[in-house]
């Protein structure tokens, strides 16, 4: 009537890699899709930064819009946001890049 404990026990368990295989291709989905598009924004975004220039009109993380004045070696970047008004601002807050300036020659 009652199937007995050891067939029972037998006839459910999966073998060690089968169990693992849909964990492995969940990872695998979510890195191609969340990771793997991250890291590359953020490698455009970092590369970017590096190329300010002076005289490259900018908006910031905070909203503002400027012209590029001063790139600092300590990761800080002028930018004149009015005739006259500067303000300091760190490089990696720097969101877009709107004109680029031409290289001088």
């Amino acid at each position: 009537m009652f199937a007995s404990p050891a067939y029972a026990q037998a006839a459910g368990g999966a073998g060690g890699i089968e169990s693992f295989i849909p964990l492995i291709l969940i990872f695998a989905i979510m890195y191609f899709l969340m990771i793997r598009p991250q890291q590359k924004k953020a490698k455009q975004h970092r590369t970017m930064v590096e190329a300010l220039r002076k005289g490259d009109q900018v908006i910031t993380a905070g909203g503002l819009k400027g012209k590029v004045t001063k790139v600092g070696a300590d990761n800080e970047v002028e930018v004149e946001i009015a005739t006259g008004v500067k303000v300091k601002v760190v490089q990696s807050t720097i969101q877009a890049v709107i004109n680029k300036t031409e290289p001088a020659k």
